[in-house]
């Protein structure tokens, strides 16, 4: 059987914008790489459930989001002064769109319109700083659902968590923070499937912090846990992380040290590293299990290479099966719903 993955990157050298390739679930192989759609350093993909593929995005030396149809029919662009935003996701339920931008400190809301293009509703400019020498400023990382609905951010700059309410149209509320170890800088964060608890990947300090959700906004945070080896004294900046469908296993990618590491989830929803695995190329910023969870592809910003893994599902470890297709400064990796 045949899946269409697809890949956001930077256009800073040789890549045109977004890519997709076919995946090849039984054997594990990529092949037929393409462009999908021309597009100014398209580095974070989302899809929705009707077929509508949205994408960081830049028009006229401005900076937002994009709409397209997912035969590569571009709907609209929205954008202002300023970058691009660095994170997009969907809410099917109530036909929003939701943006981080990193650069600018923001939160930002979109409404879905029937054919699948995109319109302002609501934003929200986070303030503060940290103790780190990356944040000087607020730098919004992430802004995806609860599993409740409530939306929630990853600040980087500020080290901190925080949970909006949200109208039918899109206005935000602020209900709640959490605030990080000090100088962790939050990237991104991850829900378990069944348990209370959330998994923030922190890309500043290298750790996970495991927190307990306690279902209207508020987090506590129950462990910290490295995603080094220890001893790595290099640069390391972490970047992506992911649950595996079980709930039993969670893989982060570490950029520096060029590895995935894995951890097993405890009954009481803590970590405990089990494995790390290189990812043979340079800077992993993404990867994604495939949905039947057989595969971990890994794709390279700097080494223009995706890492393909086989994913044993009964102890969550991974098997190197090739590492040579070639995706352009690839950033992101996104299958369709």
């Amino acid at each position: 059987m045949k899946e269409t993955v697809y890949f956001g990157t930077y256009t800073r050298r040789t890549s045109q914008g977004i890519y997709k390739a076919d995946f090849d679930t039984k054997t594990g192989q990529l092949s037929h790489l393409r462009l999908f759609a021309n597009e100014p350093s398209p580095t974070y993909l989302a899809f929705d459930d009707a077929n509508h593929l949205y994408t960081v995005a830049s028009k006229d030396g401005q900076g937002g989001i994009a709409a397209y149809q997912t035969d590569g029919t571009l709907l609209n662009h929205v954008v202002e002064e300023g970058a691009p935003h660095c994170y997009v996701s969907v809410d099917d339920k109530r036909n929003l769109v939701y943006a981080a931008n990193y650069h600018k400190g923001q939160v930002l809301v979109y409404k879905r319109k029937e054919d699948g293009s995109l319109e302002l509703a609501d934003m929200d400019q986070h303030s503060g700083h940290g103790p780190h020498e990356n944040q000087a400023s607020p730098h919004v990382h992430f802004a995806d659902l609860t599993p409740d609905k409530y939306l929630l951010t990853c600040d980087l700059g500020t080290d901190q968590v925080t949970t909006y309410d949200l109208s039918s149209e899109g206005q935000l509320t602020e209900i709640a923070t959490y605030h990080s170890n000090p100088g962790a800088g939050p990237r991104h964060l991850v829900f378990h499937h069944h348990y209370k608890i959330a998994y923030l990947i922190c890309e500043l300090n290298n750790t996970i912090e495991v927190l307990i959700y306690d279902g209207v906004g508020e987090f506590e945070r129950i462990q910290t846990i490295s995603t080094l080896p220890e001893g790595f004294n290099d640069f390391n900046g972490t970047a992506a992380i992911r649950l595996s469908k079980d709930g039993k296993y969670l893989y982060a990618s570490n950029r520096g040290h060029d590895s995935i590491v894995v951890y097993t989830i405890l009954a009481d929803g803590s970590l405990e590293l089990l494995e790390f695995v290189p990812t043979n190329g340079k800077t992993p910023r993404d990867f994604d299990l495939t949905p039947d969870q057989e595969f971990l592809l890994a794709v390279h910003q700097d080494s223009d290479n995706v890492t393909v893994f086989k994913r044993n599902s009964e102890n969550g470890r991974l098997a190197e099966l090739s590492n040579d297709f070639q995706v352009p400064e690839g950033v992101c990796i996104a299958f369709k719903k």
